[in-house]
């Protein structure tokens, strides 16, 4: 298939909230690798206060289960409009619902102190991203 190939979809009224699903998802996905790879500096690195980063590692690892959860739930939400499903409404529900505590654990996250400047990015655009998913996703449930 040549990339000018345009697919159609069987419902292409769902377009926009396949797309903010998808880049929700590309969002989660990338903050969460950032925030592996901050976990893995700050894990190489002698550390004085270990209570510190124990307490930082636990809010992250939460969020990125969080953000995996998130992300997961976007793709098969969107796979479920591509293909017309009959659950659509439902699991529109649902990605708003993941969406909306995916954005607050990330911005619970970028308001603590200590985070390291590179996945700071990745958590204000994934809670930006999830947002507009969300707002999406309620859309479709009118």
């Amino acid at each position: 298939m040549s990339s000018s190939t345009t697919i159609k979809l069987q419902n292409p009224k769902y377009q926009t909230c396949i797309d903010a699903c998808c880049r929700c998802m590309e969002a989660c996905e990338a903050c969460c690798t950032a925030c592996m790879m901050v976990m893995d500096v700050k894990n190489s690195q002698q550390q004085q206060d270990l209570q510190n980063l124990q307490s930082m590692m636990g809010m992250m690892s939460r969020m990125m289960m969080m953000c995996r959860d998130c992300s997961t739930m976007c793709m098969t939400c969107a796979t479920f409009m591509s293909r017309g499903s009959e659950y659509v409404k439902q699991m529109c529900d649902m990605c708003a619902d993941m969406c909306d505590a995916c954005a607050q654990e990330c911005d619970r996250i970028t308001q603590q102190q200590g985070m390291m400047r590179m996945s700071m990015d990745e958590m204000k655009q994934c809670a930006e991203m999830c947002r507009m998913c969300a707002q999406e996703c309620r859309n479709m449930m009118r």
